[in-house]
């Protein structure tokens, strides 16, 4: 296990365990769950600035509704069966069938469309336990789950507006370098050639207009229709896929979705799955291994660290700490032990800034804010604001 390991990492840091009463299945500390909501947020903020509106689904369904979809020919072997007063039933590995619901309760016509909801969904999906990996593969995980319902005219436009959404997302978490994929129609799949056909083509001519250049992974497509998938590269070569888009004309059809065009008659949308990072977890997996734990300021679970230098100034610490607080920043105050000892394992623990407070800085509402190497004495007030423009997270548009 290397020293960039997100398990060691979780360890070290006190983010997160596994335990074998839960399998597949991550216990968040405190710290760490600091950092996933963090992610979340940014997650809410990048949806809301795409226009999506998030919205919430069952995590039970019936077995009825998996026909339907198809996931329960294609995918059974995967999921979590149970029974719902003695009818089969399972937990959802995804959110598209609850979100198709969802848009068939809309009742939508022409000038709804394009129709975009997304989810944080928590989502279950029956992995072999050999195939547990940390926080890279589980049994439970959250999806950035979304779709969008459009007419084909605007197939092209909703396509480019996600791709070029992702790039100053991942650039958001130190990831510049961004390769696309084609994958198309798999030999087990829902629909007809004709269907495949006109969906390969939409899809291809979108990438092409949005400026991708793809490689081809031939037979990867979803069962219900050919996706792009984003792949990253991260510090150790490594390739990730996270994020996807998938161009569907089937499940429309088996949810009996329609909207009512302009010529007053009902017809079926496209449907596109959209997702960024695909698993929260897995993505915050990667991104604290692309950082050796080490995050942006944003993301960190503690961006600032008060220290008294004795405990003359342990009062004057804690209204520092709440000046930090004020301003919307996560603060921890740390008096144990001797000044050196506690920079020593504020830099062990990754926190981005130090806040010093010695009885001269008490005296004159001054503290010294160091960050990595470099020092400088500040009245509070400026410390506060030089931490809040360091640490502010992320903003679309």
């Amino acid at each position: 296990m290397h020293d960039y390991d997100h398990r060691k990492l979780g360890q070290d840091l006190d983010l997160f365990h596994w335990q074998e009463e839960a399998p597949g299945m991550v216990f968040w500390h405190p710290r760490g769950f600091r950092i996933y909501r963090a992610l979340e947020e940014a997650v809410r903020r990048h949806m809301a600035a795409q226009g999506i509106d998030e919205l919430r689904s069952p995590q039970l369904l019936r077995q009825s509704v998996w026909e339907r979809s198809g996931h329960w020919q294609a995918f059974r072997d995967n999921m979590f069966l149970l029974e719902e007063d003695e009818r089969p039933a399972a937990l959802k590995p995804v959110s598209c069938p609850a979100h198709l619901m969802l848009a068939k309760q809309a009742n939508l016509s022409h000038h709804d469309l394009p129709f975009r909801v997304g989810e944080l969904g928590l989502v279950h999906r029956n992995e072999q336990s050999g195939a547990l990996h940390g926080l890279f593969r589980l049994r439970q995980f959250v999806q950035d789950d979304g779709h969008i319902l459009c007419r084909e005219e605007q197939v092209v436009d909703e396509v480019r507006r996600f791709c070029a959404a992702l790039a100053s997302f991942y650039a958001a978490f130190g990831f510049h370098h961004v390769e696309v994929a084609f994958a198309s129609r798999p030999e087990e799949r829902l629909g007809d050639d004709q269907a495949w056909d006109r969906a390969e083509a939409m899809l291809a001519e979108a990438a092409r207009l949005a400026g991708l250049e793809m490689s081809q992974h031939p037979g990867e497509g979803a069962f219900y229709g050919p996706k792009l998938e984003f792949v990253l590269s991260d510090r150790l070569g490594r390739a990730w896929q996270c994020g996807t888009i998938q161009l569907d004309l089937q499940l429309a059809e088996r949810f009996d979705v329609s909207y009512v065009g302009a010529d007053g008659k009902r017809h079926r949308p496209v449907v596109l799955h959209r997702a960024v990072l695909g698993s929260l977890e897995r993505f915050l997996g990667i991104v604290l291994e692309q950082h050796g734990g080490r995050l942006p300021a944003w993301l960190a679970p503690d961006q600032v660290a008060v220290l008294p230098v004795s405990d003359a100034q342990a009062a004057v610490a804690e209204e520092v700490a709440r000046a930090f607080e004020a301003a919307g920043l996560r603060v921890r105050v740390v008096v144990a032990d001797s000044l050196g000892r506690r920079l020593r394992d504020m830099q062990l623990a990754k926190v981005p800034f130090m806040a010093i407070v010695g009885a001269r800085e008490a005296a004159a509402g001054l503290v010294a804010l160091r960050q990595g190497a470099a020092q400088r004495v500040l009245a509070l007030a400026d410390a506060v604001a030089a931490v809040k423009e360091s640490a502010a997270p992320p903003l679309w548009s």
